[in-house]
């Protein structure tokens, strides 16, 4: 059978957070991230180049990940870990102040059209994020071939604890996408930079112990829970199964807190002679204000049904 070893790749959901990055890779040196490696060239290239430093990958694609874990093991790097997740959320949960000496993303995602402007990544917010993750005197580098998105993100900077620069560079990190642009006959892109000179103190998000509820009664065949939202925060409630035999319901909630998303099942299961309402086990759920937030509905509705 063919598979993918996963060494690099750390499983954030179900690892400490954040991690040990020392213990992690087994020594101290200087901590760099990229976010968004795509296939992983330049970083297995810069890893390769740079022994003396421990790097981290970030992506959220699955294929992405598998193509940059093969790359990792044909090149014997033991200086690379790999996160799979959204870099806002990795940035708030995996990394401390101060903890990264460089940051760099090539070739993002522009999102050229402005209904679609919510979806880009280099907000006043997210810079202020990263320059709190930053050493003092640390640097954010982003390469793009898009001039619209290089100039919004000069818009954004301002105030976020980062001195903004820019200047055009030929073609030489060859990833995929430079290849892609460069072979449609694109010969300059725009490399900003991003030095930190202020430290915005934004802590580490916490994870928040969950409660689990108790229920008198409880009936499945009149429970329909409703979906909460709210302004920071939104509960919808998808599937819903029951086992009339081991007397256990298990219902899907989705629950979104910019830019954390989760899917999980929530178990209301006989116990005691009531019932219990939790995070179904390995659910693999970061316990967040959010989850509590859901079982609490849970438990709000399946009052209010019985």
């Amino acid at each position: 059978m063919k598979h993918t070893p996963l060494d690099p790749l750390i499983l954030w959901k179900t690892c400490e957070r954040p991690p040990e990055w020392e213990r992690r890779f087994g020594r101290r040196a200087r901590l760099e991230l990229e976010i968004g490696y795509g296939g992983g060239d330049w970083l297995v290239r810069c890893a390769r180049e740079h022994p003396e430093r421990n790097f981290v990958g970030i992506e959220t694609q699955w294929p992405c990940t598998k193509r940059a874990l093969k790359k990792i093991r044909t090149a014997g790097l033991e200086n690379v870990r790999l996160l799979q997740m959204d870099a806002r959320v990795a940035l708030q949960r995996m990394f401390r102040e101060r903890s990264l000496a460089a940051i760099t993303s090539l070739f993002p995602c522009p999102w050229p059209k402005e209904r679609h402007a919510r979806h880009r990544l280099f907000t006043t917010a997210f810079l202020k994020l990263a320059a709190s993750r930053l050493e003092d005197g640390g640097r954010l580098l982003v390469v793009t071939d898009a001039e619209p998105l290089a100039a919004w993100i000069e818009t954004q900077a301002p105030g976020s604890g980062l001195a903004f620069s820019h200047r055009l560079v030929a073609p030489r990190f060859e990833t995929k996408y430079e290849r892609k642009w460069r072979g449609l006959g694109q010969s300059e892109f725009f490399e900003i930079s991003l030095t930190k000179e202020e430290h915005p103190p934004l802590p580490l998000l916490e994870d928040q112990p969950l409660q689990a509820h108790r229920l008198e009664r409880f009936d499945p065949e009149i429970f329909r829970p409703r979906d909460l939202s709210e302004e920071s925060l939104h509960v919808a409630f998808k599937d819903f199964l029951y086992d009339p035999r081991r007397r256990r319901a298990m219902l899907l909630a989705v629950v979104v807190e910019d830019p954390l998303e989760q899917t999980f099942w929530v178990e209301i299961a006989e116990h005691e002679g009531g019932w219990r309402v939790r995070p179904a086990r390995g659910s693999g759920v970061v316990p967040t204000p959010g989850v509590q937030r859901a079982l609490d509905r849970v438990r709000d509705e399946a009052t209010r049904s019985g």
